[in-house]
């Protein structure tokens, strides 16, 4: 009789764990779907930086050519320096 009563233990007590294991996948599906969304839009938000860091690459490299071409004209418009030093005054205190 001790033998029948634990099969009848366990049998109970695997099907009142079947509950509970269908609420843990059902719990783990959920979580599993919203790990999927979230991943989706870090996906998504890592495309825009990338395409951020591409057209600001861009605007530098832009900006950088316009700086080399601005400085270019500075330097055709600067009076160019002679080799030769003038002499310097000197005050002569009397």
């Amino acid at each position: 009789m001790t033998r029948s009563n634990t099969s009848a233990i366990i049998a109970v007590a695997m099907l009142l764990s079947l509950p509970l294991a269908a609420s843990k996948d059902t719990k783990t599906l959920q979580e599993n779907q919203q790990l999927k969304t979230q991943v989706a839009q870090l996906q998504k938000e890592n495309g825009q930086a990338v395409n951020d860091l591409e057209s600001m690459t861009a605007e530098r490299d832009t900006l950088t050519k316009e700086n080399e071409q601005l400085k270019a004209e500075i330097k055709a418009f600067k009076p160019k320096k002679s080799g030769k030093k003038t002499a310097a005054r000197k005050h002569h205190h009397s």
